[in-house]
C-alpha cells in the first residue's frame, strides 16, 4: 500500500510538472506571437494599403518568428539537460574521491531535519548504499536540481513554435478576408486587443498576479508596440 502511495504521488508531481511546463511554453510563444506579428501588420498598413503585400509579409514573419522561437526553446531545454547531466557527473566523481564529505553533507540535512544524532547515522548508511541513489539525493537536495525530461527540448520547441503560430495567426487573419490595408488594420486592432486582454487576464490568473491589471498591461503593450510600427511607418513614408 505504501508503495502505491509513492507512485500516486511521484505521478502526480510529474503531471504538475509537465503541466506547468507546457503552460510556460504557451505563454512564451503566444506572448510574442500575438505582439510581434500584430506590430508588423500595423507597421505595413501605415505604409502600404496593398493587402496581399500585408499577407505575405506577415505569414513569412510568423513562420521566422516561429523557427527562431522553437530554437530558442529547444537550446533551453538543452543547456537545461546538459547542465543538470554536469552536475550529475560531478556528484558522481565527489561520492566516488571524497564519500566521506558527501557523507557528512547528507548528515547535516538529516541533522537540519532535527532528526536525533542515530536516527541521522542510520538514515546516512541506509542512503549511501546506492550510489545512484546517493547522487539523486544530492543533486535534489544539495543543488536542488530535478531530473529534466530528456524531451523537454524537443517539446519545448514544438509548444512554443506552434504558440506563436496561432497568436500570430490571430492579428494577421483580418487581411485575409478584406481589400483594403487600413480596413483589415481596424479589424485586425479589435480581434488582437481582445485576445491580448483575455490572453493577459488568464495568465495573469495561472501565474497569481491581479488578474485585471495583467490583462490592461498586456493589452496596452501590444497597443503599443502597434501604435509605435504604424507611425514610424507613416513618418518614414511622409
Amino acid at each position: 500500500m505504501e508503495q502505491t502511495d509513492t507512485h500516486l504521488h511521484h505521478s502526480h508531481a510529474e503531471q504538475h510538472l509537465t503541466s506547468s511546463e507546457i503552460l510556460k511554453d504557451v505563454v512564451i510563444g503566444m506572448s510574442d506571437g500575438l505582439t510581434v506579428p500584430f506590430a508588423l501588420a500595423a507597421g505595413l498598413s501605415g505604409a502600404v494599403d496593398n493587402v496581399s503585400l500585408i499577407v505575405i509579409a506577415g505569414i513569412a514573419e510568423i513562420a521566422a518568428g516561429s523557427i527562431a522561437m522553437g530554437l530558442g526553446g529547444y537550446l533551453a531545454g538543452k543547456t537545461e539537460l546538459d547542465h543538470y547531466n554536469s552536475e550529475l557527473r560531478r556528484e558522481y566523481h565527489e561520492i566516488e574521491h571524497v564519500p566521506h564529505i558527501e557523507r557528512e553533507e547528507v548528515r547535516e540535512f538529516f541533522e537540519g531535519l532535527g532528526l536525533s544524532a542515530a536516527v541521522q547515522q542510520q538514515a546516512v548508511n541506509e542512503l549511501t548504499k546506492d550510489k545512484d541513489r546517493w547522487a539523486s539525493f544530492m543533486m535534489k537536495y544539495e543543488l536542488g536540481l530535478e531530473c529534466p525530461d530528456p524531451k523537454r527540448a524537443r517539446k519545448s520547441a514544438f509548444n512554443i513554435g506552434m504558440s506563436y503560430i496561432v497568436g500570430g495567426l490571430i492579428p494577421l487573419s483580418p487581411y485575409f478576408f478584406v481589400s483594403s490595408g487600413r480596413t483589415g488594420l481596424q479589424i485586425s486592432v479589435g480581434v488582437t486587443l481582445i485576445c491580448l486582454f483575455i490572453f493577459g487576464y488568464f495568465k495573469s490568473k495561472l501565474t497569481g498576479t491581479p488578474p485585471w491589471a495583467g490583462a490592461f498591461k498586456v493589452m496596452l503593450i501590444g497597443a503599443l508596440a502597434a501604435g509605435a510600427a504604424f507611425g514610424i511607418a507613416k513618418w518614414i513614408q511622409g
